[in-house]
Order: C-alpha cells, then sequence, then structure tokens
C-alpha cells in the first residue's frame, strides 16, 4: 500500500488518473497534457503503474493506458477505516 500512496502523492499522477477516469489513453495522448518531458511521463506513468493504480496493453505502435479502479477503492477503504466511516466489510 505504500507504493499507492507515494504513486498518489505527485501532482501529475493524480491528474493522469484523474485524466483516466474517463477512459483508456495512450501515453502519447497523456503526455501532451502536460508540460514535462517524455522521460518524466514515462517515470510517472511507471510509478502508477508499479501502484497497480494503472495497468498497460500494446495498442499498434502505441501504449494504452487504463485506470484500474480497484486499487483506488483500497486506498478509499485504506482512508474511510482511519475516520471509522469504513463500510463493514472494509473494517475487517
Amino acid at each position: 500500500m505504500n507504493s499507492l500512496f507515494k504513486a498518489l502523492s505527485h501532482p501529475a499522477r493524480r491528474q493522469i488518473i484523474d485524466m483516466l477516469r474517463r477512459g483508456p489513453m495512450t501515453s502519447g495522448d497523456i503526455a501532451r497534457a502536460f508540460d514535462m518531458s517524455w522521460p518524466t511521463i514515462t517515470g510517472h506513468l511507471n510509478a502508477l503503474k508499479e501502484a497497480n493504480l494503472v495497468s498497460q496493453e500494446r495498442d499498434g505502435t502505441s501504449i494504452r493506458y487504463r485506470l484500474e479502479i480497484s486499487a483506488v477503492e483500497e486506498a478509499l477503504g485504506f482512508l474511510l477505516s482511519m475516520t471509522g466511516a469504513a463500510p463493514k466489510e472494509l473494517d475487517a
């Protein structure tokens, strides 16, 4: 879970997650939304992938990224459990 929260700690990564909420995107589409170098974007995407927040699949010559909502739900469940507001199944 530490890699998940570390991945969420960077504003660009949170922005990428927000973009992917609307549906899968290629790495090129994601990169065009930022004023960053390609290696920096790749590093952010790798951090999100390592935290299981996104998955990737090859789409011809492009790589398409997809949000993995289960990791987001896990983080949300953890945070809610800290407040005592988690549903009973998350309190285990």
